[in-house]
């Protein structure tokens, strides 16, 4: 699990027609925003979470450390599973889809109560909408941090997960400022953001890296920067921001 760090972007990610609401739970830190305050039911699922990967890391602690994917067991917890998949899927450690995995799980837990959910955990975000939401994306000293997003029209469950490599504690091999993936399972977007932030060492490493992304199952979109240089790929549309402006 990460230290925490200050969500101090979440000020500019609040949508009006959803209610939003912290939850933390150890070292973990959500902001959700649902039809109505759902505080509880998400910190018992986040437990449930953490309880699924800190039992497996008792059991395996190589779960915690390894930067290459691992062989799954039988029958391992939901999180677990779906932390294991996503990494043989990308070839990161399994670690490296642990916030897009908790986001998931809590989200979906949330969806009993609430037809629209967004679940954002450190910049990874579960997101389930019947309306059309614009995710700001930040990218640290970026001349275009905050100001393009992307646009995910109504009617869509999917995970939006960013890495960077000089912004926040995420373990990137990359400098790119974001490395932002859209996919599937939330999971999936986490860890793939990993692998493809790592492949950017360089401005001139953008166009590569996005030609890489596309080849993956399951990712519908991703978006990189690095210094001023913006690559993309994806069936959503890129949308210029004015500054503040998201979600």
């Amino acid at each position: 699990m990460m230290p925490y760090q200050p969500r101090t972007y979440r000020k500019d990610g609040r949508s009006q027609d959803l209610v939003g609401f912290a939850v933390t739970a150890a070292e973990t830190d959500l902001y959700v925003q649902a039809e109505r305050d759902l505080t509880q039911v998400a910190r018992q699922a986040i437990r449930q979470a953490r309880q699924q990967v800190e039992g497996h890391i008792t059991l395996r602690p190589e779960f915690a450390t390894a930067l290459q994917p691992l062989q799954p067991p039988e029958n391992p917890p939901e999180v677990v599973r779906a932390m294991y998949a996503a990494a043989q899927r990308t070839g990161v450690g399994p670690m490296a889809a642990v916030a897009g995995a908790i986001a998931e799980f809590v989200g979906r837990r949330l969806l009993k109560y609430s037809r629209q959910v967004i679940v954002e955990n450190g910049g990874d975000i579960f997101l389930s909408t019947g309306v059309a939401r614009t995710v700001a994306i930040r990218a640290g000293d970026s001349p275009l941090s905050g100001r393009v997003g992307l646009v995910i029209p109504g009617g869509h469950q999917l995970g939006i997960c960013t890495s960077s490599g000089t912004v926040g504690p995420s373990l990137s091999g990359g400098r790119a400022e974001a490395a932002v993936v859209v996919a599937e399972d939330t999971a999936l977007a986490d860890a793939a953001a990993t692998a493809l932030g790592n492949r950017v060492k360089s401005p001139e490493d953008c166009e590569t890296a996005i030609q890489w992304v596309k080849e993956l199952e399951g990712v519908q979109g991703a978006v990189v920067i690095c210094e001023a240089t913006l690559a993309t790929w994806g069936e959503f549309e890129l949308q210029p921001l004015a500054v503040g402006e998201c979600q």
